[in-house]
Protein backbone atom coordinates (compact mmCIF):
# COMPACT_ATOMS: atom_id res chain seq x y z
CA UNK A 1 0.00 0.00 0.00
CA UNK A 2 1.17 3.79 -1.04
CA UNK A 3 1.62 6.50 1.43
CA UNK A 4 -0.35 9.29 0.94
CA UNK A 5 1.95 11.30 -0.65
CA UNK A 6 3.26 7.93 -3.40
CA UNK A 7 -0.82 8.44 -4.42
CA UNK A 8 0.00 12.34 -4.57
CA UNK A 9 2.63 12.12 -6.55
CA UNK A 10 1.18 9.22 -8.81
CA UNK A 11 -2.07 11.62 -9.39
CA UNK A 12 0.08 14.91 -10.35
CA UNK A 13 2.16 12.42 -12.97
CA UNK A 14 -1.25 10.49 -14.05
CA UNK A 15 -0.69 10.90 -17.54
CA UNK A 16 2.20 8.76 -17.23
CA UNK A 17 0.57 5.98 -16.35
CA UNK A 18 -2.23 6.28 -18.86
CA UNK A 19 -2.41 2.68 -19.63
CA UNK A 20 -3.23 1.95 -16.04
CA UNK A 21 -6.63 1.51 -14.68
CA UNK A 22 -7.86 4.98 -13.17
CA UNK A 23 -8.87 2.91 -10.13
CA UNK A 24 -5.41 1.09 -9.85
CA UNK A 25 -3.00 3.70 -10.21
CA UNK A 26 -2.54 4.51 -6.35
CA UNK A 27 -1.75 0.75 -5.96
CA UNK A 28 1.13 0.42 -8.23
CA UNK A 29 4.26 -0.84 -7.16
CA UNK A 30 7.51 1.30 -6.12
CA UNK A 31 9.14 -0.65 -8.91
CA UNK A 32 6.74 0.18 -11.76
CA UNK A 33 6.62 3.64 -10.00
CA UNK A 34 10.33 3.46 -10.41
CA UNK A 35 10.53 2.54 -13.76
CA UNK A 36 8.09 4.72 -15.34
CA UNK A 37 9.39 7.74 -13.71
CA UNK A 38 13.17 7.17 -14.71
CA UNK A 39 12.50 6.22 -18.08
CA UNK A 40 9.30 8.92 -18.99
CA UNK A 41 9.28 11.64 -16.25
CA UNK A 42 10.68 14.84 -16.63
CA UNK A 43 13.42 15.83 -14.05
CA UNK A 44 11.15 17.76 -11.70
CA UNK A 45 9.30 14.12 -11.32
CA UNK A 46 12.87 12.35 -11.07
CA UNK A 47 13.83 14.83 -8.56
CA UNK A 48 10.17 14.54 -6.42
CA UNK A 49 10.61 10.81 -6.68
CA UNK A 50 14.21 10.73 -5.10
CA UNK A 51 12.78 13.12 -2.26
CA UNK A 52 10.04 10.88 -1.91
CA UNK A 53 11.75 7.72 -1.27
CA UNK A 54 15.55 7.99 -0.96
CA UNK A 55 18.29 7.59 -2.83
CA UNK A 56 18.94 4.61 -0.94
CA UNK A 57 15.39 3.04 -1.23
CA UNK A 58 15.46 4.00 -5.23
CA UNK A 59 18.87 2.57 -5.43
CA UNK A 60 17.43 -0.51 -4.11
CA UNK A 61 14.83 -0.96 -6.14
CA UNK A 62 17.02 -0.51 -9.32
CA UNK A 63 19.61 -2.95 -7.93
CA UNK A 64 16.83 -5.57 -7.92
CA UNK A 65 16.55 -5.62 -11.22
CA UNK A 66 17.23 -8.40 -13.02
CA UNK A 67 16.78 -10.24 -16.60
CA UNK A 68 14.04 -8.60 -18.68
CA UNK A 69 12.96 -6.36 -16.19
CA UNK A 70 16.40 -4.77 -16.43
CA UNK A 71 15.59 -4.25 -20.29
CA UNK A 72 12.13 -2.28 -19.52
CA UNK A 73 14.53 0.65 -19.23
CA UNK A 74 15.99 2.80 -21.93
CA UNK A 75 19.33 1.72 -22.04
CA UNK A 76 20.77 5.43 -22.26
CA UNK A 77 18.36 5.71 -19.06
CA UNK A 78 19.66 2.96 -17.38
CA UNK A 79 23.27 3.68 -17.69
CA UNK A 80 22.28 7.05 -16.43
CA UNK A 81 20.72 6.17 -13.42
CA UNK A 82 23.22 3.68 -13.01
CA UNK A 83 25.83 6.57 -12.76
CA UNK A 84 23.95 8.31 -10.81
CA UNK A 85 22.84 5.98 -7.47
CA UNK A 86 26.53 4.87 -7.92
CA UNK A 87 27.79 8.40 -7.09
CA UNK A 88 25.18 9.04 -5.08
CA UNK A 89 24.00 6.17 -3.16
CA UNK A 90 27.18 4.30 -3.12
CA UNK A 91 26.00 1.46 -4.48
CA UNK A 92 27.09 -1.83 -6.30
CA UNK A 93 25.66 -1.77 -9.85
Amino acid sequence: MNSPQIKSFIQQHSNLFWYTPEDQKENISEEFLVETILNYGDIDAVKQLIALLGIERLSEIFNALQGRKRLNYYPEIYNFFSLLIRKHAHSNI
